[in-house]
């Protein structure tokens, strides 16, 4: 999930490089032999930082780019560009601090561009870089075009999956296919592995030899397998809203919809003490409303300004994403009056991430980063689900799906009356696609290197902090915890507590004691 919900509309950044010859003398490039294919080429690249053009961005944020091999077992298959943004340090600089934000699927620019706030007291000591993941943004971004709409059509309806869930399951294996017509060469090489190494040739690129990192929710994935595969280069990392790395997507669509849940629940109690809450002044019934909401938005889906129709499953994935920070309720409250009262969806479509698909590129992309025009609408969840399903070794097979799928609508629905048929349709994604890998789940553990700090937050909705204490363990000693006892997704944004002690650790390698905490709504 995303680290952070942009508050601004996304936009897109242009960048620019230079690569230059710079020797390989001290740069601590991996060694080439016989058995590993050559990678120097990409390890002797050094930013062209420069304007970003093409962006309403502020003035003092700088875009760039590093060319990474479309393959890395095959570089002369293909490369791909991944477009950077940095904020410089104000100071003396010790180098970078690289942000992800999550997703899967979270375009860093944007993020940075219009976040950027709460990374300000970072450049002290160091300059704030972030990236379009592979696949993401501008960086040869992934879409399944007008197949994501049809499977949307067919999972949308609970009926049908009832009656001939087999017909669903051949819809959905159709979106896989589209989503590799409209993804381009990026799509057999996306997934946390490969963006893990184009960490390490962004860490060369920026001048770094250890790899400074604050990762959110998804990102604490992508760190942990860096620290995995290049022991050697771990800086000072800090993981923020930590994801798990073993279990299937099945439990952990539970547990988002068990967590949304309670988010939700916490978001009803508040809005029924204000009297313009569109669901009444009981939270008891204004729990039943919402799901009364969801089901005759289903059955009778609202037309919206851009010609389409906005239904109750497209309604919970904006409720959903606007629970991940308190700062959202009010403007949430207000979209939901305005859709109640007027059937004005305008205001819950703000919060929707790629409600809207539209053809994707043809696959004749050259790596180059690509246009903001040229990005798709449905980029987002189009790259949610294919990392994730890359990340994700299982594939049950159609007999096991239908076998297993009562059991399964039972639970989610137990789980979250309002979130659980919608995330019982996310894990159902990953059917028709190649199986993924297992390094995550076999390899991810036991780490010998620095000390790394891991925050988990009591009340996330979407990375709950069980997953904090599972993934510590397997990490072992080099896990630092600290216990954010508070609300909302991650520690960082919202918790100027977290915020001390990261920046502690980040600027002057001062840690917490393991299991030391951050009270709710603590100062200091």
């Amino acid at each position: 999930m995303l680290g952070k919900l942009a508050k601004r509309p996304a936009l897109r950044s242009l960048a620019v490089i230079s690569a230059t010859g710079l020797t390989l003398l001290g740069l601590g490039l991996p060694a080439a032999d016989d058995d590993e294919p050559d990678l120097t080429r990409f390890y002797r690249q050094k930013v062209s930082w420069g304007r970003c053009e093409g962006m309403d961005a502020p003035k003092d944020l700088q875009c760039g780019k590093v060319t990474v091999p479309l393959d890395y077992a095959d570089p002369a298959a293909g490369t791909l560009d991944l477009a950077l943004a940095r904020y410089r340090a104000t100071g003396d600089s010790r180098g970078s601090v690289l942000l992800n934000f999550g997703g899967p699927g979270g375009a860093g620019i944007d993020q940075l561009a219009y976040g950027g706030k709460d990374f300000m007291s970072l450049t002290d000591g160091y300059d704030v870089v972030t990236f379009d993941p592979r696949g993401v943004g501008r960086s040869s971004p992934v879409s399944c075009g007008d197949g994501a709409e049809e499977t949307a059509d067919s999972t949308d309806d609970s009926t049908e999956l009832d009656a001939d869930p087999q017909a669903v399951l051949a819809e959905i294996r159709a979106t896989a296919a589209a989503c590799a017509k409209h993804s381009g060469p990026v799509l057999p090489h996306i997934g946390t592995v490969n963006a893990s190494r184009d960490l390490d040739v962004i860490r060369q690129a920026v001048g770094d030899k250890k790899l400074n990192y604050l990762g959110f929710s998804y990102g604490t994935r992508l760190g942990a397998v860096y620290a995995t595969q290049f022991p050697d280069k771990v800086g000072r990392m800090v993981l923020d809203g930590v994801d798990t790395l073993t279990e299937p997507l099945t439990e952990q669509g539970v547990a988002g919809a068990k967590g949304q849940q309670t988010a939700l629940e916490g978001f009803i109690d508040w809005c029924a003490e204000d009297i313009g809450c569109p669901f009444g002044q009981d939270p008891r019934i204004a729990r039943e409303e919402v799901v009364r909401l969801v089901e005759s938005m289903d059955e009778d889906p609202v037309p919206t300004d851009f010609g389409d129709v906005f239904t109750g499953q497209d309604l919970v994935g904006a409720i959903g994403q606007a629970l991940y920070s308190e700062d959202l309720w009010p403007s949430l409250q207000r979209a939901l009056a305005s859709l109640v009262e007027d059937g004005d969806t305008r205001g819950v479509m703000g919060f929707a991430s790629g409600g809207v698909t539209v053809p994707g590129r043809n696959g004749d992309d050259d790596g180059g980063l690509v246009d903001a025009e040229d990005v798709p609408l449905d980029n987002l969840p189009a790259a949610l689900m294919a990392i994730n399903c890359a990340d994700d070794p299982d594939r049950p097979t159609a007999k096991d799906i239908t076998r297993n799928l009562d059991r399964l609508r039972a639970e989610y629905e137990r789980a979250s009356p309002v979130f659980g048929r919608y995330r019982l349709t996310e894990v159902l994604m990953c059917y028709g696609r190649p199986k993924g890998t297992d390094f995550i789940r076999e390899k991810v553990k036991d780490l010998d290197g620095p000390k790394m700090l891991l925050v988990g937050t009591r009340g996330d909705p979407a990375t709950p902090y069980r997953w904090t204490m599972q993934t510590a363990r397997r990490l072992g000693p080099s896990a630092v915890v600290l216990d954010n006892r508070d609300e909302g997704h991650t520690g960082y944004a919202s918790s100027t507590c977290v915020h001390g002690k990261v920046d502690a650790f980040l600027l002057y390698g001062s840690l917490p004691a393991n299991g030391s905490s951050c009270a709710s709504g603590e100062d200091d």
